[in-house]
């Protein structure tokens, strides 16, 4: 299984990536280890704000393509969906 999820941090900026171990990746970000992103570094915290999960790497990664050409309100809509 594989993960595309957002992150929001801590200067309100959101993140998008993919993984197949959402938790791990988690971690890895927090820790700001070597294999977390850069961009997420840079900040004091973040939260996971949004995931969806697919069955292949390569449904994920177009999701997470299209995902990140998308403008933040219509991120932002995604986002306060999940928690209705």
């Amino acid at each position: 299984m594989y993960f595309v999820y957002i992150l929001r941090t801590s200067s309100n900026t959101l993140y998008i990536g993919q993984t197949n171990n959402l938790e791990k990746r988690i971690k890895e970000h927090k820790n700001k280890s070597s294999k977390s992103a850069k961009y997420i570094r840079y900040f004091d915290s973040f939260e996971l704000v949004y995931f969806e999960n697919y069955k292949t790497r390569r449904e994920a990664m177009q999701r997470e393509y299209q995902l990140k050409k998308w403008p933040r309100l219509k991120k932002e809509a995604i986002i306060s969906e999940k928690f209705k």
